[in-house]
């Protein structure tokens, strides 16, 4: 099992600085809130290990956080990664996110995650349960015949 960083530098090494793209602290922590619900729904089990809190500004992973406070609100400095380390599977995944939800803003993000019920249910600095994330995700995701048939 991949780290939550690990995830996170993917999402990272995806920004096209060139293009004057940029990722925040914030919008990691939402895209991997959203790459974990994603996972949990199609697969039944989680992408990383490291829990999401219920944060004042939406769901976080603290170890991750802590790793990129440094930056504050500003851009993460873009990482490249070893593309082997992640299956097809997660690949395909963390790319699905960083299409769907990587197209918006960090705030607009937030906004999404204080409307959703895995952080909206749980008590600010709490552990949002992968139980949680599951149920709401399993409303999002359309899961194909041979992911369904791979968890079963």
């Amino acid at each position: 099992m991949l780290s939550a960083h690990e995830i996170a530098k993917y999402f990272v090494s995806l920004v096209d600085e060139d293009a004057g793209d940029s990722i925040s602290n914030l919008k990691v922590q939402k895209l991997l809130y959203y790459a974990q619900g994603a996972h949990l729904a199609v697969y039944g089990d989680p992408l990383f290990a490291e829990a999401i809190k219920a944060w004042a500004h939406g769901p976080v992973v603290p170890q991750v956080y802590h790793q990129y406070r440094q930056y504050g609100a500003g851009p993460i400095p873009v990482e490249s990664v070893d593309l082997d380390q992640y299956s097809p599977e997660i690949r395909e995944i963390l790319d699905e996110v960083n299409s769907v939800y990587g197209q918006f803003t960090a705030s607009k993000l937030r906004a999404m995650t204080h409307q959703e019920p895995p952080w909206r249910d749980t008590p600010q600095n709490e552990i949002i349960t992968h139980d949680k994330m599951k149920d709401f995700f399993k409303t999002l995701v359309i899961v194909d015949e041979t992911s369904q048939a791979a968890t079963e």
